[in-house]
């Protein structure tokens, strides 16, 4: 891993990034903490898209991958390509089902239409990833929801996020496995448990998650990106994600 492939997810900081004025001062601090990359996100103030790279370019960040909102992906496709398209940002993850399957045929359906949206996407030049939670892990007609996605929508890539993965109790290392070759993006979080034995979200390299492992399947498989992220169980995300980088940097960059 090279220093510059990690980046910082910016809902973990939804509530500095009201105003454009907060967010150039959050990008401004999580450039000295170390990051050179973020990926962006719809709790960003809103502002013209120029404006945001101004703001981007001015503290040195690079903005290579977005989440937007679901439905606004599936619903108002072209307004996302041109969103993204005004940013060069060429990577965006669909992040929560905006309707959630009860059963296998809806389940078939929801991944059909990604599969279509990532197709419309990349001819535009955008590959569009799923990003789990846990709520992919239940069973519908044998399968569980994410092997559904997967397999109904060949044009979608993956962005498995550590910290989910565990907590449908799945295997963060056999899924970045399983995505090889179709993943560029990898959330990266720990995964602890509290003194009242309640799962924890917690920095990366803070919990029990093998990272030894984790980094080497995502390195094997061609991931592009490590994004921190810390969306809960976090008093304070600038520690939280100073925490991440130091472990990181000083373990895994070459």
């Amino acid at each position: 891993m090279k220093k510059n492939q990690i980046a910082a997810q910016l809902y973990s900081f939804r509530d500095f990034i009201k105003t454009p004025k907060e967010v150039a001062e959050t990008l401004a601090r999580l450039k000295r903490l170390g990051y050179d990359a973020v990926q962006l996100s719809s709790s960003l103030a809103p502002m013209p898209e120029a404006e945001l790279r101004r703001i981007l370019d001015g503290v040195g960040l690079l903005a290579p991958t977005a989440h937007e909102p679901g439905a606004k992906i599936v619903n108002e496709t072209d307004a996302v390509i041109d969103r993204l398209l005004k940013l060069d940002c060429r990577h965006v993850a669909y992040p929560y089902p905006h309707v959630v399957p009860t059963n296998e045929a809806e389940a078939v359906k929801l991944a059909r239409q990604l599969d279509a949206t990532a197709q419309k996407m990349a001819a535009a030049g955008i590959k569009l990833a799923y990003h789990n939670h846990s709520i992919e892990f239940i069973h519908l007609g044998g399968r569980s929801l994410l092997d559904i996605i997967y397999a109904e929508a060949p044009a979608l890539e993956a962005e498995i996020d550590t910290f989910w993965v565990q907590a449908g109790g799945g295997n963060p290392v056999s899924w970045i496995s399983r995505m090889a070759g179709r993943m560029e993006v990898l959330h990266v979080k720990d995964f602890g448990v509290s003194d009242h034995y309640n799962r924890l979200m917690m920095p990366v390299g803070g919990g029990n998650l093998e990272w030894n492992a984790i980094v080497a399947a995502a390195e094997a498989g061609g991931v592009k990106w490590f994004v921190v992220e810390h969306d809960g169980d976090c008093p304070d995300p600038f520690a939280s994600f100073k925490e991440s980088i130091d472990f990181l940097s000083n373990n895994f960059v070459s």
